[in-house]
This record gives structure tokens, sequence and C-alpha cells, in this order.
């Protein structure tokens, strides 16, 4: 069974762990004046509590959906990733890239069909 409230909430949970990643990666290309503030800085907190909200998403998705349809919903945070990545940390996308993305929103569409 496949809730359209659940995938919303699922794709919302996603897309939020996504910007959490982007903001660790960001913390992690800047240096730090210890190695503590390397751990315990502004990003890497606020990157630790957005993962967080982001598993209470994926908790309240899978409580209206089939787990296999969450987890073919959950690959689509691979895409997000890569998407923001070259928006704003400005990385290239290549060609191998683009067919792995290719790839996985193909997977998506043919298992939620």
């Amino acid at each position: 069974m496949l809730n359209s409230t659940s995938v919303l909430i699922m794709l919302c949970g996603v897309t939020i762990a996504a910007f959490s990643q982007i903001l660790l990666k960001t913390s992690a290309n800047i240096e730090h004046e210890s190695f503590i503030k390397q751990y315990l800085n502004k990003r890497v907190i606020i990157g630790y509590l957005l993962m967080l909200i982001a598993t209470f998403f994926s908790i309240a998705a899978y409580s209206g959906m089939d787990y296999r349809f969450g987890q073919a919903l959950e690959s689509v945070g691979f895409v997000l990733v890569t998407v923001l990545s070259c928006l704003i940390l400005k990385e290239k996308l290549s060609k191998k890239k683009v067919i792995g993305i290719a790839m996985i929103v193909g997977g998506v569409i043919v298992f939620c069909l």
C-alpha cells in the first residue's frame, strides 16, 4: 500500500537529510582551530539535528506505507545530494554521475509502478 501523505512525508525527510549532508560536507571543508571545534561547531550540530528530524520524518512515513516503498524513496536522497553538491558546493557533474542518477530515478519509477 502506498499512501500519498506518507510518500510526501518520506520525501520531506529525504530532502532534509540531503541538506544535512551538504551542511556537514561544508563543515568538513573548513579548517578548524582544534580537534574539538572540528566536531563541535555550529554546522555540525545543526547538521546532526537535521538528521535527527529526518529520522522522525522517516518513522512517521513508514507508519503509512510498506517498508519496500520506503527504501525506494530513500534512494532519491542520492539524487538530491548530487544535485545539491553541484548547486551549492560547485562540484562537477560527471558522465558517470549522470548515468547513476538516471539509473536511480529509473529504478524508483519502475519499482513504484
